[in-house]
């Protein structure tokens, strides 16, 4: 299906900006080679020639390639680096004079192989596994990382199906953001084969290689992991069949055939990813993508939103309600006054990447500010059943297509012809385009959020003296997520907490010990603020074992005063900077590329692997 009639502008991290040609199916061919850090082999893709061109543009980064055919003819093809090393560079390929008709198919083979520093794979030694039994290999192309393992038009506005045979060294199982097609092999090597027949933008390829047993949930779900965490990643994910059911309920079929999830180790450098038949943005991402990262809220604040709404149906409305007051509070203010400032351009819901890394730009903006737009015009709207029957039909209006918000608002006026003037109400320049946080936050029902500030009142009004006669009870009966609004509540707080208190609240609720990442987060938070020197170990350790840039750049990253927050954290406290910074140099190696680039940047250090851009 060609998706060139939904690129509605050029994309800014995209050199393939060309209409005249479109991928619609790329076939793969890799091996896996640990020892050099490559996948060798090459990648077909299937073009259709929509206007006469001499040229097809891809986007490409750090790739040997060998050769360039184009329906079996040998061709030239020219690579031009971007002065913005993160764009990686521009693939011409010139077609022959003879194949340069309006109409025509495309077969253009590329014969190549990655960079030992690609962007978009992370290569562990065995060592580096949970079981150090045999290596490990993980992809991440989200945002722009596609280009560095095959050749392609690297923005979400264009979509392709896509088979891949990955061979890999016998023991080790393959994985892909695809339907399995079964595998073969000998003593020395195994061959697996996938295809996915929806359509998907090129940064939702993915791969997984290493040592990995599957164990079944139900008939389309099962989770994957290394054998000694299989069994507890099965039994944490027992309910994804009745998760995924509900899903269905509010945003219509699941169309992806298999839901699978793999259990990555701890250096992978985001919460999750939405590859299809691995782990789903099953409707709004994978399905219905926003056209380049600018509108990146069209992804993540429609999933957060209907996560929430999932959650609601599984638990309680009043625990959505308190998600989302969470999200705002928690995520939200946070982002706006500390990873940036409330006058940044990256708190924008659409943001202008023109020359900017969508790395950098990443942070919960477009997901909370994107999902309170949403709870915002469904308290508007008539309420959730009414804006449920709106989210249905936007799906199915949409599916298999890339848009932007224009394009989405354009879609919501016409759903609420009969409600213009309510539309019409609502600050579309505050939401759309303006800086800091949104210009209406939506009525929450606060409820469970009253728990958290009795017990956030008891600690901070008790002595001394009287610190030994709190108890544990109210803090165990609430749901984990209250537990995290409670320490995040203490860590706003704008005097920090006294020490005595500290001692007595780790010792009650044994935070130190929590295997809740969230909840570790926000306790080693609450004490590089207050500068309780016992979290010292604890949170060198956490940053050493914790590859998610959620938990490990706001630990590391130096953090300067302003209005709403006071938070000195490890680079920026004496009594650790130096200490932080010697693990970062004995960790990068064992990092995601992209979680080290990123550090070195928030420690004003140089990654010596990868080009940072200060």
């Amino acid at each position: 299906m060609c998706q060139t009639q939904y690129r509605f502008k050029k994309d800014p991290c995209s050199c393939a900006n060309n209409n005249e040609v479109d991928v619609e199916h790329i076939s793969i061919k890799w091996e896996v080679c640990f020892q050099l850090r490559m996948l060798i082999g090459s990648a077909t893709l299937r073009c259709k020639m929509l206007t006469q061109t001499d040229k097809i543009q891809l986007d490409v980064r750090d790739l040997a390639i060998r050769s360039v055919s184009i329906n079996g003819k040998d061709c030239d093809y020219r690579i031009a680096p971007s002065v913005y090393t993160f764009f990686g560079s521009k693939m011409k390929i010139y077609i022959p004079n003879e194949l340069q008709k309006e109409g025509l198919t495309l077969n253009v083979t590329i014969n190549y192989s990655t960079s030992p520093d690609a962007t978009a794979l992370q290569w562990m030694k065995k060592n580096q596994t949970v079981d150090k039994k045999a290596p490990y290999l993980f992809s991440q192309c989200q945002a722009i990382h596609a280009r560095s393992i095959v050749p392609c038009m690297d923005t979400p506005s264009v979509k392709a199906t896509y088979e891949a045979e990955v061979t890999v060294p016998a023991g080790l199982t393959c994985l892909m953001s695809a339907i399995s097609e079964g595998s073969k092999g000998d003593e020395e090597k195994t061959t697996f084969f996938y295809k996915q027949p929806v359509a998907i933008p090129s940064y939702l390829i993915a791969i997984v290689a290493g040592l990995l047993e599957k164990r079944d949930i139900s008939p389309r779900c099962a989770v994957w992991a290394e054998p000694s965490v299989v069994d507890k990643a099965h039994w944490e994910f027992s309910e994804t069949e009745d998760i995924l059911a509900t899903a269905e309920e509010i945003a219509g079929e699941y169309i992806w055939g298999r839901y699978d999830m793999v259990c990555l180790p701890n250096s992978f450098p985001f919460g999750g990813m939405e590859n299809p038949c691995l782990i789903a943005h099953s409707w709004s991402g994978n399905l219905v993508t926003n056209s380049s990262w600018e509108s990146f809220w069209l992804n993540e604040g429609f999933t957060t939103f209907i996560e929430r709404k999932i959650c609601g149906r599984l638990v309680s409305e009043s625990y959505r309600q308190f998600m989302s007051f969470n999200g705002w509070t928690n995520s939200l203010i946070p982002a706006v006054y500390e990873q940036f400032a409330p006058t940044h351009q990256f708190t924008k819901l659409i943001q202008d990447h023109t020359n900017v890394d969508p790395d950098v730009a990443f942070s919960c903006v477009p997901y909370e500010k994107g999902s309170a737009l949403l709870f915002y015009l469904e308290q508007l709207l008539g309420g959730p059943e009414i804006f449920e029957e709106y989210l249905r039909n936007y799906i199915k209006t949409f599916a298999h297509k890339a848009i932007d918000s224009n394009t989405w608002k354009k879609h919501l006026y016409e759903y609420f012809h009969d409600k213009k003037e309510i539309l019409d109400s609502v600050n579309w320049q505050g939401w759309f385009h303006a800086v800091g946080m949104p210009p209406n936050k939506p009525v929450y029902d606060e409820t469970m959020v009253k728990d958290c500030e009795n017990l956030l009142q008891k600690w901070l009004e008790v002595g001394e003296n009287e610190v030994d006669n709190m108890t544990v009870d109210e803090y165990k009966n609430m749901q984990p997520l209250q537990q995290i609004e409670f320490l995040s509540q203490l860590r706003q707080h704008e005097t920090p907490i006294e020490h005595y208190k500290l001692d007595a609240i780790n010792k009650l609720y044994q935070l130190n010990e929590s295997e809740n990442c969230e909840i570790l987060f926000q306790w080693i938070r609450l004490c590089i603020k207050a500068k309780w020197e016992p979290i010292i170990e604890k949170a060198l350790k956490f940053v050493e074992t914790q590859g998610r840039m959620k938990y490990a750049r706001p630990v590391y990253r130096q953090v300067s005063e302003n209005r709403f927050y006071f938070i000195k954290d490890l680079s920026s406290w004496p009594a650790t900077a130096k200490k932080c910074r010697e693990v970062y140099i004995k960790t990068r190696g064992s990092m995601h590329p992209i979680t080290a680039e990123m550090i070195a940047k928030d420690l004003h250090m140089r990654h010596t692997t990868h080009t940072v851009c200060f």
